[in-house]
């Protein structure tokens, strides 16, 4: 039999094929975006408490209603907007998941959706499983900035969706205020929607605040806003996360996201209800990941590689122009091989594969791991 694929370009992933590189070659992997120290004990407490008392059947399919409301309260402390948690917020198993139902929810067969790269890999799928078209923007290297007169020129009566992704995945790179006036400017009067992937909210670093769409009721009316539980308190193989929207966009979100996953894991939606009502669960968070972001740095200055900057996430991108000028693809391959260390090449995250020469490490890891890494990283040539 022949299948028709929906997705003819895709292959398996690259953060596949490294971390198996890095399994074959007993190589530290500061590639896969995880953390390989332990997570909050508090947290694990409650979810455990919660099986205990009898916490695990479905609950409703817009998720946990105790967990929706304290994220509802959270909302309000950081951003000072008013969300409806009964309407506007939907618990998912996981972020990119909700980055998926949010595309499907609006998008028709030749619909255009505006992608800023490097981006994130399940972005353009996502789009054209969708019959819809990528159309993509590089962000100016190397401070990967978004060139909105650019953007501006690709907006045709066609654009259906912006997406947008800060702190941003691979690059490190966050979204200012003036960011969020010309995306206002640009989406103001038009029926263009926008998809904020937000996964490392709380991991934004040098006391910049974070320009979530949140901020911004007229931005927030037409928007779908991901976040990952998984990702800021270190437990990403939950694959918990969470949609929050406007009442009427909503709706249709959770008429595609009840045929996919109607519920939820019960314990661990429980469990965050209770973690997230002490503010500190979250304050705490980017003081504890810029500390890695610093020591990490520390330690990368005895090498050769040069170090771009990191204002958010797991991640810190590196050119090793002074090393090699091999493709960024077998770089990444030769020193998981021949030196024990892997990261992930910027170039996947291109669809034309631009290669500015960049590798992307994750320093979300144990100071033990990072000194290993680095001990490695400085013997290469």
């Amino acid at each position: 039999m022949h299948i028709h694929s929906k997705l003819p370009n895709a292959g398996t992933t690259i953060f596949t094929v490294m971390s198996t590189l890095a399994t074959e070659h007993n190589a530290v992997n500061l590639g896969q975006g995880f953390p390989d120290y332990t997570m909050s004990e508090e947290l694990i407490g409650h979810v455990t408490e919660a099986m205990k008392n009898g916490f695990n059947q479905y609950v409703p399919m817009q998720g946990y209603m105790p967990l929706r409301e304290v994220l509802a309260e959270k909302i309000k402390y950081l951003y000072q907007t008013a969300v409806n948690p009964a309407t506007q917020v939907t618990i998912t198993p996981g972020g990119t998941y909700a980055i998926y139902t949010a595309l499907t929810t609006v998008l028709q067969p030749g619909d255009e959706v505006i992608i800023f790269e490097p981006a994130y890999d399940s972005y353009i799928p996502n789009a054209e499983v969708n019959g819809a078209v990528p159309i993509l923007v590089e962000l100016k290297f190397p401070v990967y900035k978004i060139d909105w007169a650019e953007v501006r020129k690709k907006i045709s009566p066609k654009t259906k969706m912006i997406m947008l992704n800060s702190p941003h995945n691979p690059t490190g790179a966050v979204l200012l205020e003036e960011d969020m006036n010309e995306l206002r400017s640009i989406v103001k009067g038009t029926n263009i929607f926008i998809c904020s992937d937000e996964v490392y909210e709380h991991l934004i670093f040098d006391d910049i605040p974070h320009q979530s769409i949140l901020r911004y009721p007229d931005l927030l009316e037409r928007s779908f806003v991901c976040f990952s539980f998984g990702k800021v308190y270190h437990c990403t193989g939950w694959k918990l996360g969470y949609c929050i929207s406007s009442p009427e966009l909503m709706k249709e979100f959770r008429k595609v996201h009840q045929f996919n996953c109607f519920s939820c894991h019960t314990p661990s939606q429980v469990g965050l209800s209770k973690f997230l009502k002490n503010k500190e669960s979250y304050l705490s968070l980017p003081l504890f990941m810029q500390q890695k972001r610093d020591y990490f740095l520390k330690l990368m200055k005895e090498t050769k590689f040069g170090m771009l900057e990191s204002k958010g996430s797991y991640f810190i991108c590196a050119t090793y122009d002074r090393i090699s000028n091999e493709p960024d693809k077998d770089f990444s391959i030769r020193i998981t091989k021949e030196y024990g260390v892997t990261t992930i090449p910027v170039s996947v995250f291109y669809r034309s594969g631009t290669d500015n020469k960049v590798v992307r490490f994750c320093f979300a890891k144990r100071n033990e791991t990072l000194e290993a890494a680095v001990e490695k990283l400085v013997t290469i040539r």
